[in-house]
């Protein structure tokens, strides 16, 4: 990655969680009022959405700051010491605070109130156990592919998050300023700021199993 002042990697990683919360939020609010209804419809369109949106913000953004976008993502690169523990804290207040931005843009370009919370909630041990997962397997896809593969990591992830939107049952969150932002957003994509503590604490600790299970599986075997 070329070099690029903490300012610049700060503003991408804002800019990239506005865009990316935006893109969330807006298409749950358009695929529901164009599927009549139809929940799945609604949640195809959210997907593809997000997944699509995905790739390209990881390619724009990712030369500059890493385009995490994503404190559970940050925290694990700080860990691998990818990441200087210094910018961690401005990493996690930028995608923070970018992801609460794009939630309230998403709500103006529809008409919507700007200032929401939301009250779907998404309680239980199942919906935290599936961001566990969810964040295991988007850690998992990460860090595989930077590995063998860095090129592919933009599609890797855009493919992953739109095949974990179904396959989990809290529709694969896997980002803690997500879940806030999310939190804020009383729409198709929301979450209830109640649920939301479970959702985060389950995103730390799936990221974390994945940086302990991929430190050991991706280390060199140096024995004859």
């Amino acid at each position: 990655m070329e070099r690029f002042s903490v300012s610049r990697r700060l503003v991408a990683e804002g800019l990239g969680s506005t865009l990316l919360l935006a893109v969330v939020i807006g298409s749950g609010i358009m695929g529901e009022r164009l599927a009549g209804g139809n929940v799945a419809i609604a949640l195809l369109g959210n997907t593809l959405a997000t997944g699509a949106a995905l790739v390209v913000l990881i390619w724009v953004f990712g030369p500059i700051s890493g385009a995490h976008f994503n404190p559970a993502v940050t925290l694990v690169a700080a860990l691998r010491r990818d990441l200087p523990w210094s910018l961690t804290p401005g990493y996690l207040l930028a995608q923070i605070g970018g992801a609460i931005l794009g939630a309230w843009c998403a709500h103006a370009m529809f008409g919507e109130a700007i200032f929401q919370v939301s009250t779907k909630l998404r309680d239980g041990g199942a919906q935290a156990f599936s961001e566990a997962v969810a964040t295991f397997g988007l850690l998992a896809t990460i860090l595989g592919t930077s590995r063998f593969r860095p090129d592919s990591t933009p599609m890797a992830v855009g493919l992953y998050i739109t095949a974990a939107y179904w396959f989990t049952a809290s529709t694969s969150f896997a980002n803690p300023a997500v879940t806030v932002a999310r939190s804020l957003s009383d729409t198709f994509a929301g979450i209830a700021p109640s649920s939301a503590p479970a959702f985060i604490l389950a995103q730390l600790f799936g990221a974390l199993l994945a940086a302990g299970v991929f430190g050991w599986l991706l280390k060199t075997d140096t024995t004859p």
